[in-house]
């Protein structure tokens, strides 16, 4: 978990507005389990999404796929991506460790508001990460229906009713 700390505390520094979902959160919710990846949910506004960029640049991290790392900020763009692509999440990537990488979402699956609200902060070492609710992280997975989110899924409630 030690190398998703230089992103967790830049998104902080950064003023960043996220949430943490996928398998960090699951993690954090008290299910031990490996993820090479952390997955956000940022606000979509143009600010918050250009810092976003800017902050995971200056770490290191390049598009997995080739686009104008601008054009994430235009949402007419985005959609196009989604539509012609099936886009989901915009992934990034260290070039010289292809394993760790950083995914966004370039949609919300959940509503924003309702997420964020939902979410907490949690301690990771000497950070703060916001993850996001039980209940959220479950309709998600369920939107997704992997057999890997179908297990997550089966920790959860067992998670969620103690």
């Amino acid at each position: 978990m030690s190398y998703f700390l230089p992103i967790i505390e830049t998104f902080n520094k950064n003023d960043i507005v996220y949430v943490a979902v996928g398998g960090i959160a699951v993690i954090l919710h008290g299910h031990t389990r490996l993820t090479t990846d952390i997955d956000f949910i940022i606000k979509l506004e143009t600010e918050n999404i250009n810092r976003a960029t800017k902050a995971i640049s200056e770490l290191g991290y390049i598009p997995k796929v080739p686009i104008k790392l601008a054009d994430f900020a235009n949402e007419e763009i985005r959609k196009s991506w989604i539509s012609e692509k099936g886009m989901q999440v915009l992934g990034f990537t260290l070039p010289n460790n292809p394993l760790v990488s950083i995914d966004i979402f370039v949609k919300y699956p959940i509503d924003f508001n309702s997420l964020y609200k939902d979410s907490k902060e949690v301690n990771l070492d000497n950070s703060k990460i916001r993850i996001c609710s039980i209940n959220h992280l479950i309709e998600m997975k369920q939107i997704a229906g992997r057999a890997k989110d179908l297990e997550d899924i089966r920790i959860l409630e067992l998670l969620k009713n103690g």
